[in-house]
């Protein structure tokens, strides 16, 4: 397939119906244009997005500026003049072009150039419906050049305060075209090389090791290296005790320097492109890398853009340029860009250019962009619509030139390079408080050690001169020994037992978590089950460091559109003069010969290559050629879905065998020309290409016209104005010059503001027909649109009104009045006159769209609840969309008990939470008389039937503790109906003021289901910090638009979808997905399998280190307190770093307790994690006691079995070694759930490579090895040694046996019937599929 980057119908002469021709510049900005606003590409809002204009907009702009003309424009108006024109056409001309002086003499540069389309200029909002837009602020730039351009609006409202103080700190950027050298005289102007990568040859040692230093316990034991250097401390070998610490910075340095080689050699790459800069009189390469501000570039067809650039020409006469910023913002549609005629017409390698870019400081608004040029004595206002960003693709466009404005870190790609936000997991907050209790062990059993020791040379301080091994005399030469008096002696003894007992915090599980967190990842990213086909999406994981909080999750917060359902918008219905047209999906016909005729209704142009079924009554009225006014009502209907919109149409040529010519009735093989139209609004999309559909094709946009294909006639429609979108309005309105010379107004928008402006009759006040018409007509439509509602389809209403040209003139005056306003009056203005102009309008009907389910989502969300998880859904829709959708998808039923509350006032939402609260307690205290015999009032009759709606899931039971609602565990009777909370964002505006959010939570939390209507981004936010806050439970939030940022950011785990919205919710989540049903499959088996494989990894490494450090406390009880050790030093650095820690690893990635098709037939299971019952701090004192009865079998029974001997110290040392190293892997044995070949190969081999070590350590003849030479040679050799570690195994095992045993009999958990079950099936050669028993 080829995008033909040229506009429709510009090669032939189309058939026009529209008499009015004019004479228009080639120019996007030409002096003396149509007061026009360009609406080629404005984003409606359908999905109740709000948005908002800024003054920074291009279509806030003086009206006098134009957008450009297509090749139509000039094929229409080739050779027609203003002479030509009527009397009143000369009057509007004269009109606009007065209207553009009087702004150019104001220099109001706030005002843009309206001569582009700016799909991407538009954003979400946080604003709330019930809440003003946010206004442009009210300041300006510091330069006496910028006195009249406002600060840059910004994106979210958590970098408004930074980028408002950037403005205010900063002096606007004066940009020189083709003169760098005078651009950065001052030399403060940063190159265009960038570096996304973390380091340099020169700072990766020290930054990487300041990084790694943050952590605590790496501190500590750097420390303890440090004391262990001191001679009179030096418990271990200077050089062994540098092993551990050095060990793990190597491995986490490695780790980091590969994982930053990858993005250094992606920056030498890029900075090593090469761009066309304007050099010397011509174009000639230049690396990117060597680019300065000021230079002029130039880029060729898909080729991406290399800086920051303010669009100065193109090769389209008219200036206008498509983009893709896919590597931007992740969104594929294309976007225009526009550069203005005065450069236009000045290509640098044809005409000299010279002038001047004023801009604002590099900011991260990638939406925004506040500057004008100056130019030939004059300046001329540039927007986002001028300049086209480094990341940028060039598309369908064959070369641009623009002047670079932004380089290098300053451009606004790299300002929002930074990642998400670091978050921690809940696991390994709770180890840290089990690690300071390992350290407050640690310092108990040292300084029990300190203090033994002081009292022992107390008490032996007259004959430590004759004692063996302590004598203050050097035997050999006759020397005297420094002695440090008892307390000396007593506090050397105590800093020598923490360098001797540092294993206790276990150095190496930091490590270990990261491998294994690194394998799960591994295991979850290449599960072909959680693979999207469709999008050719794998998961994703983002931040490795939460796999576990995957198996604790409690409450999941999601967005709607796109993550619930498809957001691919399907036109459904259709209510038209009061008729109900397409009255479900029976009446659809999809049979060729329907689209036959769809296609020869197109005429002379191109149609969509999808078309939406159709309703055959309709078409066959809008083909008819009888006249009617049921055919001039649907006519006028589907020219409004035609032209109010900013959907732009791209012609797409692609190979097929068959192809239909312009008639539609022959085909021939060759080539097939279709209509792609890009939208950022698939609600857009899905009404244009239903009035395509039905005859009403949109074949051309330009700011200043639309051509339509009506029924095989193109007609153009001028535009003369445009009121937008935004939250407070919720619809947009369009003023066009008809082809018949007529005004009319179009509009569209929710039905809560547009029928409140349409011209109401009813029948007992109508006094004729027609008005007995119209009432009827709005009667219907009222009812249609309730239907549509309740079956889950998102509604638009359609109106129109005949405007006069006096009113036209009246309303275009006060519009140039209000759009060239500054500050905050602007939109004030502008709203007053849309008030003006959109009131008495004629009632068309309403549509119907479809935003299917997506595939899974009902069976996701029952098994996600049946998990124990409770399912919020905040969305921006309507009350009764999002209603529908939560019975569609399972998280409404019919049994539950809707509260909904639609609160305008801060009083009225608390009364309705406080009695929503008090119907709770009585519907708690009927439950209670129920379970105690007593009647049980009907749902109808229920205390909440006053504030509620009867209707909607699962069986959370309510009752009140000190005033407080809590989830008890069965208080309620199980017919006591379960209740579902409905609020919106006008309500959660009052509700989450600081005194009332604590009663929103109770009664939210109260609740088995909740659905927030109408919510903007930062309500999202704020309802996610409130149940994290204060229910102190895992949450997990999922979406996939930008509006879902913040609050998958505020989450314990966000999830992204790969959706229609882009991939900016992906760029910031912790883990990314294809659809909404792998949710299941991630936390009931991924999350659960990690959560348990990690809470017992580090239970077993704080065993593991225990049971070694209490081996060796015993030992100095017997040796006076004595710092001196059994066991070699290189033993004890070994034993947590090589002899042990790859079978905890090994279990840690590989080891799983139950099946996936256990845990998913039995979502129950997943309680586990959210009640923490495999890691809390009952489990851990239990280990503790566990270790320290395996740590006493450990060093008495070789001591009392060698006690009669001549063995010496080193080699009862290596008993100990061998036989605690072979404890704690069949330990660990002993708990593996599930053996593999790898797990084998890790315990059993990690035993024999202990024994390895010890060999190749015992024949080493260096001198200070020579106390150990060839120990482990004889000791194998004797009965004794291979009895004793048979004797210790097993009573130090025995009593960990003998419990599990008696707790899995006695008191089996959910886990062990299932496990239990399961291996019973699988004996019996049979499949697990109903287990028979009940998980709770």
């Amino acid at each position: 397939m080829s995008l033909i980057g040229q506009h429709l119908l510009a090669s032939g002469a189309p058939s026009l119906s529209s008499p009015h021709q004019t004479s228009s510049p080639a120019s996007p900005a030409a002096n003396g244009g149509f007061s026009c606003l360009c609406i080629n590409a404005l984003p409606i809002a359908l999905d109740d997005r709000p948005y908002s204009l800024h003054n920074s907009h291009p279509l806030a702009a003086t009206v006098g500026h134009r957008c450009p003309p297509s090749a139509a424009d000039d094929f229409i108006s080739e050779s027609v003049t203003v002479a030509s024109l009527g009397e009143a056409e000369k009057e509007m001309v004269m009109r606009r072009i007065s209207s553009h002086s009087r702004a150019s003499k104001s220099n109001s540069l706030s005002q843009l150039d309206v001569s582009v389309p700016a799909l991407e200029r538009f954003r979400p909002e946080v604003a709330h419906p019930a809440v003003e837009l946010l206004e442009p602020w009210d300041t300006e730039f510091l330069s006496k050049g910028l006195q009249a351009l406002p600060a840059l609006p910004v994106a979210d409202a958590s970098c408004s305060v930074l980028q408002n103080e950037e403005v205010h700190k900063s002096k606007p950027r004066r940009v020189f075209i083709n003169n760098p050298l005078r651009t950065n005289d001052r030399g403060d102007l940063v190159g265009n090389k960038v570096r996304t990568s973390k380091y340099t040859w020169l700072t990766f040692l020290p930054k990487n090791l300041f990084e790694q230093f943050r952590r605590v316990a790496y501190i500590y034991f750097l420390a303890i290296v440090i004391l262990n250097q001191i001679p009179q401390l030096a418990v271990f070998g200077r050089t062994a005790s540098l092993f551990p610490l050095l060990f793990v910075l190597v491995v986490t340095a490695i780790k980091d320097g590969y994982e930053d080689w990858g993005r250094h050699r992606s920056d030498v790459i890029e900075n090593n492109r090469l761009a066309q800069v304007f050099t010397q009189g011509e174009f000639r390469p230049k690396k990117w890398k060597q680019i300065e501000v000021g230079e002029v570039v130039k880029v060729d067809a898909n080729t991406p853009v290399p800086c920051d650039m303010v669009l100065l020409g193109t090769s389209d006469p008219t200036g206008v340029a498509y983009i893709q910023t896919l590597n931007l913002d992740g969104e594929s549609n294309l976007k225009t860009r526009y550069a203005r005629q005065e450069t236009q017409v000045k290509q640098p390698d044809i005409h000299p250019l010279s002038g001047c870019v004023v801009c604002e400081p590099p900011t991260r608004n990638i939406y925004e962009f506040t500057a004008f040029l100056e130019l030939d004595s004059g300046k001329f206002s540039l927007g986002p619509s001028n300049v086209i960003l480094r990341g940028c693709e060039l598309k369908n466009t064959a070369w641009i030139v623009g002047v670079v404005v932004y380089a290098g870190k300053d451009t606004k790609v790299m300002k929002n390079s930074a990642g998400a936000q670091s978050k921690r997991s809940k696991l390994e907050s709770r180890m840290n408080s089990a690690t300071m209790w390992l350290a407050f062990f640690l310092l108990l059993i040292c300084l029990v050690g300190g203090l033994g020791m002081g009292i022992w040379v107390g008490k032996h301080q007259k004959i430590l001169n004759v004692l063996p091994y302590y004598g203050k005399t050097d035997i050999s030469t006759g020397e005297d020994v420094e002695f440090y008096n008892v307390v000396g002696e007593a506090v050397f003894a105590f800093l020598s037992f923490v360098i001797m007992f540092q294993v206790m915090i276990p150095i190496s599980l930091y490590i270990s978590m990261e491998l294994v967190r690194l394998g799960q990842s591994s295991f979850m990213s290449r599960d072909k089950e959680m693979y999207c086909s469709g999008s050719d999406t794998r998961f994703e994981c983002r931040a490795l460091n939460i796999n576990e909080d995957l198996g604790q999750i409690k409450y999941i917060f999601s967005d709607k559109t796109g993550t619930l359902t498809q957001n691919k918008m399907e036109f459904y219905t259709a209510s038209i003069d009061g008729v109900n047209y397409v009255d479900g999906v029976k009446d659809f016909s999809s049979s060729d010969s329907s689209l036959d005729q769809i296609r020869r209704s197109g005429g002379a142009g191109p149609m969509p290559e999808q078309l939406v079924k159709v309703d055959l009554k309709l078409l066959h009225l809008l083909q008819s050629g009888v006249e009617s006014l049921e055919k001039k009502v649907v006519q006028d209907f589907f020219l409004v879905l035609a032209v109010c919109n900013t959907v732009v149409p791209i012609k797409v040529e692609e190979e097929t065998s068959l192809a239909f010519d312009n008639s539609g009735t022959d085909q021939s093989p060759g080539k097939s020309i279709f209509i792609d139209y890009q939208a950022e609004s698939p609600d857009e999309q899905a009404l244009v290409t239903a009035a395509a559909s039905y005859g009403y094709v949109l074949l051309e946009r330009s700011s200043m016209h639309v051509l339509v294909g009506v029924q095989g006639v193109v007609q153009r429609y001028d535009l003369l104005g445009f009121h937008e979108f935004d939250s407070v309005r919720k619809r947009m309105s369009v003023v066009v010059r008809c082809p018949d010379r007529s005004i009319k107004v179009f509009m569209k928008g929710a039905d809560t503001t547009v029928l409140d402006l349409v011209t109401k009759h009813t029948l007992f006040t109508a006094t004729s027909a027609a008005e007995r018409h119209s009432a009827n007509v709005f009667t219907s439509t009222v009812s249609h649109l309730d239907e549509y509602a309740k079956t889950g389809l998102r509604t638009l209403v359609i109106a129109f009104k005949d405007l006069s040209e006096a009113d036209y003139y009246e309303w275009e005056s006060q519009f140039s009045n209000a759009s060239t306003a500054l500050g905050n009056n602007r939109v004030v203005l502008l709203r007053k006159v849309a008030e003006s102009l959109e009131r008495d309008l004629i009632l068309l009907g309403a549509t119907g769209v479809e935003d299917k389910l997506q595939d899974g989502v009902p069976e996701t969300i029952a098994a996600l609840r049946a998990a124990g998880m409770k399912v919020w859904v905040l969305t921006g829709d309507k009350q009764e969309t999002a209603i529908s959708i939560g019975f569609a998808c399972n998280l409404l039923t019919h049994d539950m008990e809707q509260i909904i509350i639609n609160a305008n006032t801060a009083s009225a939402c608390r009364d309705a939470i406080f009695r929503a609260k008090e119907g709770i307690q009585n519907l708690k205290a009927i439950s209670v008389q129920r379970c105690n015999g007593k009647h049980f009032e009907s749902p109808q009759s229920s205390p909440l039937s006053s504030t509620a709606m009867l209707s909607t899931a699962s069986t959370t039971h309510l009752h009140a503790d000190g005033g407080k609602l809590q989830e008890p565990n069965g208080l309620h009777g199980e017919n006591s109906p379960p209740l579902a909370l409905i609020i919106d964002g006008n309500s959660l505006l009052h509700a989450l003021a600081k005194d009332m959010e604590q009663e929103l939570f109770e009664l939210a939390t109260a609740c088995q289901a909740v659905i927030c209507c109408r919510v903007a981004p930062s309500q999202k936010s704020n309802i996610v910090s409130l149940v994290k806050d204060k229910a102190q439970e895992m949450t997990l939030a999922i979406g996939d638009g930008a509006n879902d940022v913040p609050m998958l950011q505020k989450a314990h785990v966000g999830i992204g979808l790969s959706g229609q919205e882009g991939r900016q919710a992906v760029m910031s989540s912790d883990f990314s997905m294809g659809q909404f049903r792998f949710l299941s499959k991630l936390l009931l088996v991924h999350g659960h399998w990690n959560y348990q494989r990690l809470s017992y990894m580090v239970l077993y490494n704080f065993y593991r280190n225990a049971v070694f450090v209490m081996m060796l406390f015993w030992f100095i009880l017997q040796t006076a307190f004595s710092a001196s050790s059994a066991i070699f030093d290189w033993n004890l650095m070994f034993y947590s770093l090589i002899y042990t820690s790859v079978p905890t690893v090994v279990v840690g990635i590989f080891d799983k307790d139950i099946s996936q098709k256990t845990l998913l037939e039995n979502p129950p299971l997943y309680g586990a994690g959210q009640r923490d019952e495999n890691y809390n701090s009952l489990l851990f004192w239990i280990t503790m006691l566990d270790t320290l009865w395996q740590s006493l079998v450990l060093f008495y029974v070789p001591l009392y079995t060698y006690q009669v001997s001549t063995i010496d110290i080193w080699s009862i040392g290596s008993l100990w070694t061998v036989a605690v190293v072979i404890l704690v892997n069949l330990h660990l044995a002993m708990d593996v759930q599930h053996w593999t070949w790898i797990t084998h190969l890790a315990i059993w081999g990690s035993i024999a490579s202990t024994f390895g070590c010890l060999f190749i350590l015992d024949s080493i003849t260096v001198e200070s090895f020579l106390p150990h030479y060839r120990v482990i040679h004889k000791m194998i050799r004797t009965f004794g040694y291979w009895y004793d570690i048979v004797l210790i195994v097993i009573l130090a095992l025995l009593p960990r046996f003998f419990v599990k045993v008696v707790v899995q009999r006695v008191w089996p958990c959910d886990i062990q019937i299932a496990r239990e079950v399961e291996t019973m099936n699988n004996v019996k050669g049979s499949d697990l599929n109903h287990p028979h028993a009940e998980f709770g």
